[in-house]
């Protein structure tokens, strides 16, 4: 019996991405195969998405992470006030990150299919080019409005031309699409959007998104060393993000916030005191979702203090305008400390858990 139920989880896996620990808290999933759901007929190539913990650049950046290992317990120091905050939160959800990763380490045909993950030759037909646009760097130049993409459904002989910048470039049809941008081709997955604009733009997506949404999933670029020093992209002070209008984009009967956090005490403090607030956002659940390599073991030192291996998701609710009950409709409680495992991709992308996935974990 007991086979019956692990060779089930691990077909429901190979058809999802998802991977459930019985009687747990813990899922673990595989990114490239729940992206893969949204298409039809293109693929996302595993060997793209997971060549950050597959090629050699695995043994540079866990070389450089040790040594920074080495060099953090080698200077000890007396901690701010908070730095000890951050210590303790660390502690209270240590017990339950080593218990998670337990039940992955245990898993041995789950582990034994995770390490063959950049091979799936199930699923891997790569359409990517190994040159992309940088998005950021074009919306910034003053021909920027007048970039145009042009979408093709080539199969049912359409083709549209639209601008790419401030405007929401839709795909309608039940089917993949082609997309053309200054001779780069993309895919556009079915039934799918996207507005590229910068933060100050933000609102005119209140215009194209009448009816609002259910669920909004943020990953704000807060000031991050990390990310200044390798120059992978441009960050924002904290402030910035409280112009964000939640309350509009919301649907009226209410909405679910999901927002990626790192562990920096302050981001956690604003967070709470200041920008929750200002979006009319009740704090409910904090998931976490922690990293490891293809063979399970943590990207890093779980006690490490500046570089530890998981990251928080918040969840909360608004509660939409001039409702007066405590839970918005057609939302349920939210489960508390769910834990998210999985192997990371490029540099601060985080797994997909928008849609059915956070709402099956209510």
């Amino acid at each position: 019996m007991e086979n019956s139920k692990t060779s089930d989880k691990l077909s429901a896996f190979l058809e999802s991405g998802i991977y459930r620990f019985e009687n747990s808290n813990v899922v673990f999933i595989d990114p490239v195969r729940m992206l893969n759901r949204s298409y039809t007929r293109f693929r996302f190539s595993p060997s793209a998405y997971y060549s950050r913990f597959f090629d050699s650049k695995e043994t540079i950046e866990t070389s450089n992470s040790k040594k920074r290992k080495r060099k953090e317990k080698k200077v000890p120091h007396d901690l701010n006030e908070r730095e000890q905050a951050a210590t303790l939160r660390h502690q209270q959800v240590r017990p339950m990150l080593l218990k998670a990763h337990e039940f992955l380490m245990e898993a041995t045909d789950l582990l034994a299919i995770m390490k063959g993950l950049r091979g799936d030759s199930n699923i891997c037909s790569s359409t990517e080019s190994s040159e992309h646009h940088s998005f950021i760097e074009l919306g910034k130049v003053w021909q920027a409005p007048l970039y145009e993409i042009i979408l093709k459904a080539a199969w049912k002989g359409l083709e549209r031309v639209v601008p790419v910048f401030n405007n929401l470039v839709v795909n309608e049809v039940s089917d993949d699409m082609e997309a053309e941008f200054l001779n780069k081709k993309y895919i556009l997955p079915r039934e799918s959007c996207f507005y590229m604009s910068d933060l100050g733009q933000i609102h005119n997506l209140i215009h194209e998104c009448n009816a609002g949404f259910n669920l909004i999933v943020i990953d704000p670029p807060w000031e991050n060393g990390s990310a200044r020093q390798k120059l992978r992209y441009p960050t924002l002070p904290n402030r910035y993000f409280l112009s964000l209008p939640i309350k509009q984009l919301a649907h009226p009967d209410g909405a679910l916030v999901a927002l990626w956090m790192t562990n920096r005490e302050k981001l956690h403090n604003f967070v709470q005191k200041e920008l929750f607030p200002s979006w009319g956002v009740s704090h409910e659940a904090t998931y976490y979702w922690l990293k490891v390599k293809a063979d399970g073991s943590l990207i890093s030192d779980l006690d490490l203090f500046h570089h530890r291996p998981y990251e928080c998701l918040l969840l909360g609710y608004f509660h939409g305008q001039g409702t007066n009950s405590k839970q918005p409709p057609r939302l349920r409680p939210i489960k508390h400390d769910q834990i998210i495992i999985s192997i990371p991709g490029e540099y601060s992308r985080k797994p997909p858990i928008g849609g059915k996935f956070v709402l099956t974990w209510h």
